[in-house]
């Protein structure tokens, strides 16, 4: 695998567990390569919508769009 398809990977693995925090599940694991795993709970959102973030501008360099840095809002 490429660097580009493990990004990927990495997004939509993330994202995922985004999305089950969202709803309710109260930790989730979210592996992060070579490295291991990371554990989000609740209170971690967020982390994980920067590690997002993150790896959202990493496929955008890595295909030749321009990076933008990530907008991040609190309520």
């Amino acid at each position: 695998m490429n660097d580009l398809t493990i990004l990927r990977q990495r997004l939509i693995d993330a994202e995922s567990a985004l999305h089950r925090l969202m709803i309710g599940e109260l930790e989730v694991t979210v592996s992060v390569g070579g490295y291991g795993a990371t554990t989000y709970a609740q209170a971690d959102i967020n982390k994980l919508t920067a590690y997002i973030a993150k790896l959202k501008s990493e496929i955008a360099a890595k295909e030749g769009r321009p990076r933008r840095g990530p907008l991040f809002m609190k309520f």
